[in-house]
């Protein structure tokens, strides 16, 4: 089954539009998501809002958006005041201008989107514009609204649709210099500069994402699935610092020679049985029991 499309509008380039979808282009369905529980129980726990000041729970219907115009007051904003502010990206992707691809600076990407024709209507139109950009080699950049924000979007060929993206603005990124102006210019010898370049070259591929493995994510399947067949967890041994500190030179020759660091500890040693946790108090288990029941 199609997800929902999460936006819907028109795209438009001068006086040609069509009517066209957004989907997220990612997802976080696959990843293994723990929820916080009761451990007397063994219960899920629900959140509430609470009163900052009263310290009383508050329901959903008396949830309000309110922006802090000083220290403990905050105007309160309606949600039909919200959608009184119209602007044309409301409903419409209007393409300003088109920059070459290599120009957009990585920082600035944000959220992939798949942009898709809506309906039979607009295939024509959106077929011109994304044939149109092909030829160019130029990523259009627009603006549209989502979740109450405006967002400038970048839009490029992907396939037989379109591929949008957002950008950060300027102020949501932290300036460079704050971070590498403390790092100091040390003198290398071109020795050593061409010996690393030879490590790359023997490490050069292609980028190919079929390859990336999370294993972390791999690594949490299986302690849940031991957990819920009630086999022990065994925690992995700290991993061994190099007790032996060679030169930067040095590392670099032995890393083409290839001689690398000491290799992990074997499998038989690699694992200790994690510590056991206390025992539970007996009162906990009752909740438990008549759950199993």
């Amino acid at each position: 089954m199609a997800p929902r499309a999460y936006w819907k509008g028109t795209l438009k380039l001068s006086l040609v539009a069509c009517p066209v979808q957004l989907y997220p282009a990612t997802t976080a369905v696959e990843k293994t998501r723990f929820h916080m529980i009761n451990t007397e129980t063994g219960n899920r726990l629900r959140q509430q809002m609470v009163d900052e000041e009263t310290g009383e729970v508050v329901e959903s219907e008396q949830k309000g958006r309110g922006y802090e115009i000083s220290k403990g007051k905050f105007v309160e904003i309606e949600k039909d005041e919200l959608d009184a502010v119209q602007i044309e990206s409301n409903h419409a992707i209007d393409i300003d201008s088109f920059v070459p691809r290599d120009e957009i600076d990585q920082r600035y990407l944000n959220h992939p989107y798949y942009i898709v024709p809506d309906g039979k209507a607009g295939v024509d139109a959106f077929a011109v514009i994304r044939d149109a950009m092909k030829d160019q080699d130029r990523v259009a950049l627009a603006r549209i609204v989502l979740t109450n924000r405006e967002h400038v979007i970048a839009i490029e060929p992907f396939g037989k649709g379109l591929l949008g993206t957002t950008l950060r603005y300027p102020y949501e990124l932290r300036d460079a210099d704050d971070f590498f102006e403390d790092i100091k210019s040390p003198k290398i010898t071109k020795d050593m500069v061409e010996l690393a370049s030879h490590i790359l070259d023997t490490k050069a591929a292609h980028f190919d994402p079929s390859k990336f493995k999370d294993e972390y994510e791999t690594a949490l399947k299986k302690l849940v699935t031991r957990k819920a067949a009630g086999k022990p967890i065994e925690a992995a041994a700290p991993e061994e610092k190099p007790s032996n500190v060679v030169s930067l030179m040095d590392a670099l020759k032995q890393s083409v020679q290839g001689k690398n660091a000491p290799r992990k500890a074997t499998k038989s040693h690699a694992r200790r049985p994690a510590p056991r946790r206390p025992a539970k108090r007996a009162h906990r288990t009752a909740a438990r029991d008549r759950r199993a029941g």
